[in-house]
């Protein structure tokens, strides 16, 4: 009696301890699981479709999870100087240094590169078709008053739309008849609401590939050096926000411009065609 009380206590003993090592190592997997940074990004890297084919194969390598939050250039950079992302991922260079003149970010890394296009309708009632010209094709866009759809939302795309109107010598703001719209929304709805139109708008290339709701719209207007966009991407200072994931944001930024991270942007097609051409290593870019 005494030998099989002694057994039943072991037994107990062992089984609490078990238990506990088990408690004991359930945070350290929910830790393991809840790995992630926040990534605050343009629309276009989350619309084109590169982000679902590049973040599957970085969390792969590291383990960690990438969640994005992909806003508008200006709101993804408003975000990250709140404190809100780890790491800001967009594409226009002058405020992307001024992120970092402002000390948000220590470095800014160029990651990628494509271009922007003016899509507009087939019958193109303002004879830009083949035009290499971007600002004579707005001044024509402009005269002939035909509609044109501007997002309208500070993002990058919005800023470099700006900027080649003030090339043109016009200011859209001040236009007349209704022919300019200015929606305050992402690429998608833009180009939804061009195609409604039979309007004209400027997209970047990686979000036009992927758009599947065309209707009558096509590319009319590329080619043009100043049609040229620029990704960059930035680990969010620690010493600003004691809470951003560093190292794990850092790792993710590594990848980017690393021969893996830049290959992978190059693998990214659609249709056979390539969306974004890496350039990490180019000075200046």
């Amino acid at each position: 009696m005494l030998r099989r009380s002694f057994v039943l206590g072991f037994a107990a003993a062992v089984a609490v301890a078990v238990a506990g090592l088990v408690q004991a190592a359930a945070p350290s997997a929910a830790l393991a699981a809840d790995r992630f940074i926040t990534v605050a990004s343009t629309t276009s890297t989350e619309d084109s479709g590169l982000f679902g084919s590049l973040l599957p194969k970085f969390t792969a390598k590291t383990g960690i999870e990438v969640r994005v939050v992909a806003k508008g250039t200006g709101q993804a950079i408003d975000l990250a100087k709140r404190g809100d992302a780890d790491v800001l991922f967009v594409h226009h260079k002058p405020s992307e240094d001024k992120f970092v003149a402002e000390g948000f970010a220590t470095v800014r890394k160029p990651v990628m590169y494509n271009d922007f296009v003016i899509v507009g309708p087939s019958s193109d009632p303002a004879g830009v078709k083949g035009s290499k010209d971007v600002a004579q094709s707005l001044s024509k866009i402009a005269g002939a008053k035909a509609p044109f759809v501007s997002r309208g939302d500070d993002s990058g795309t919005h800023k470099a739309e700006l900027s080649l109107w003030k090339t043109a010598n016009l200011d859209p703001a001040k236009a007349e008849g209704g022919w300019y719209r200015s929606i305050g929304q992402g690429m998608g709805p833009t180009l939804n609401t061009a195609a409604a139109m039979n309007g004209y708008a400027l997209t970047d290339r990686g979000t036009w590939l992927n758009f599947k709701n065309r209707g009558p719209l096509t590319v009319l207007v590329e080619g043009d050096k100043r049609l040229f966009n620029q990704y960059g991407v930035m680990l969010v200072n620690p010493a600003k926000f004691a809470h951003v994931k560093a190292a794990d944001g850092q790792t993710f930024v590594d990848w980017l411009v690393s021969a893996e991270g830049q290959k992978a942007i190059a693998d990214y097609q659609i249709n056979g065609e390539q969306l974004f051409f890496p350039n990490a290593n180019e000075p200046g870019a």
